[in-house]
């Protein structure tokens, strides 16, 4: 695998995603979900070029939705997250694109294009912000650092607040950027020491899991177990020192 040749594939997308005609164009899927123009185009290209570079390889797609896979090696891609970001020119959107192979993810890049900032990993050779080493914060507890969020489904509101207030009284202060896979990355590289959320589908969190993990942290589901990257589930990504601790206010 070529991640340089992905790289430079995921990079082709920034004139599609900050072109604000196509941003306009939007249809809601459901209550606070949003697909623009952008999402598809994005998807459209990658997918194609995708197949081109990797015919045998399947593929799996927020437009396109999960499906039975029956390769032992496929794409995940979410073209746009943070689309409502982006509809309001938020500036906080990312192409996240993950590759699996036999319930592994084996390489992931996260793409900001209003930063220019891709951080990418590959199994076993750690994380990299636009071609240099990174690594998670050093923070012992969450009362050294600032823990990511992110506010789920709005039908679980009031308990996701709930947790939010404890997370705030333990840890020096929360953010919410609106992206799950940049926030991941964020943790990847230090700016942050945590995330959790409550439900993220696959292509929300492929490729930021691994840029954690081989950025030094920990990617778990709330109870502490691993994740399947065929299915959906509550999150908590860290640098791993102050894992337990944050999931202790999650349960």
């Amino acid at each position: 695998m070529d991640i340089q040749r992905i790289i430079s594939l995921v990079k082709e997308t920034q004139g599609i995603i900050k072109n604000r005609t196509m941003a306009a164009r939007v249809k809601e899927k459901g209550i606070a979900d949003y697909v623009t123009q952008v999402d598809l185009e994005v998807q459209n290209f990658l997918k194609k070029a995708l197949y081109t570079l990797a015919p045998d390889t399947q593929f799996l797609g927020e437009e396109t939705g999960l499906h039975n896979i029956e390769a032992d090696s496929y794409w995940i891609l979410d073209p746009v997250d943070g689309t409502t970001n982006l509809i309001h020119d938020y500036q906080h959107s990312v192409v996240s694109l993950a590759l699996c192979r036999k319930k592994e993810i084996v390489a992931g890049i996260v793409y900001d294009p209003f930063h220019d900032e891709l951080f990418s990993a590959v199994k076993g050779e750690g994380s990299m912000l636009n071609g240099k080493p990174i690594h998670v914060s050093a923070a012992k507890s969450l009362s050294e650092t600032i823990i990511g969020i992110g506010t789920a489904k709005r039908e679980n509101a009031t308990e996701n607040f709930a947790r939010f207030l404890k997370v705030y009284e333990h840890s020096q202060d929360i953010r919410r950027i609106g992206s799950a896979a940049l926030e991941l990355a964020y943790v990847a590289c230090g700016r942050q020491g945590g995330y959790f959320e409550g439900y993220l589908n696959p292509w929300d969190y492929a490729a930021g899991m691994l840029i954690v993990q081989e950025a030094g942290g920990i990617v778990s589901d709330w109870n502490g177990n691993e994740l399947d990257p065929a299915h959906g589930n509550h999150i908590a990504g860290t640098n791993g020192q102050i894992h337990k601790e944050l999931l202790n206010l999650l349960s």
